[in-house]
């Protein structure tokens, strides 16, 4: 049995252990949703691994007030808006997740109008879908991830993680018909701190990977 460590490299060599505990689902062509921009490094490795098609799910945190890092809530390429229990424990003002939430939006439709000129959305409808994320802290914005696509009625709907904490696994393992995972080390603090390398992945990056793995589109018929 392979030895998983608790601490990685880097997202690349996370992949590759994801893939290989993900390796039931080779020769079934799954489609691989990774949340940009950290995780499509991720999940172009586990689409070519597993001959898979690779996309994105477009979803973003609601960062809490003075601490944007922290998730309390997230919203997804609809619109919908999903807010963790903790947003109402700190006391934080509704019209602040509103107004945060339209932000945050408006980067959704942003990054999808430059997305599919360059790689077509692939639909998820009747597919074995992967959601891929590098790691989970909240779950917030996972979790809107896979309630997004429940409603798109996947034949079967997998996330995929590297680290995440014990209790937010536990929250998450509803929204999904299989959890698959690395670590989920206690106490957690940060995502980063399970990596040696976890670099920002620039647009540039996410552009070139898109471009590689667009969809082939049939020649037109003269």
């Amino acid at each position: 049995m392979t030895t998983i460590p608790q601490h990685f490299a880097n997202r690349e060599a996370a992949a590759e252990l994801l893939a290989h505990r993900l390796a039931s689902y080779a020769g079934k062509h799954p489609l691989v949703l990774a949340i940009p921009r950290g995780a499509l490094p991720m999940g172009r490795i586990i689409a070519n691994t597993l001959h898979g098609d690779l996309d994105v799910v477009l979803v973003r945190k609601i960062g809490a007030p003075g601490n944007p890092e922290y998730a309390i809530g997230a919203v997804d390429e609809d619109g919908r808006i999903w807010t963790d229990p903790m947003a109402s424990r700190l006391g934080i003002d509704a019209q602040y997740i509103r107004d945060e939430a339209a932000r945050q939006l408006e980067v959704i439709k942003a990054r999808r109008a430059q997305y599919t000129p360059i790689h077509p959305a692939i639909d998820p409808q009747g597919r074995i879908v992967i959601v891929v994320d590098d790691g989970v802290a909240t779950g917030a914005t996972l979790g809107a991830a896979l309630r997004l696509l429940r409603q798109q009625r996947p034949a079967r709907l997998i996330a995929a993680f590297a680290v995440a904490p014990p209790d937010t696994i536990a929250q998450l393992r509803p929204l999904a018909d299989d959890l698959v995972y690395l670590a989920a080390p206690k106490p957690f603090y940060a995502v980063g701190e399970f990596f040696t390398d976890f670099r920002e992945v620039k647009d540039e990056e996410v552009l070139e990977i898109l471009r590689e793995t667009s969809p082939r589109q049939e020649p037109e018929q003269p």
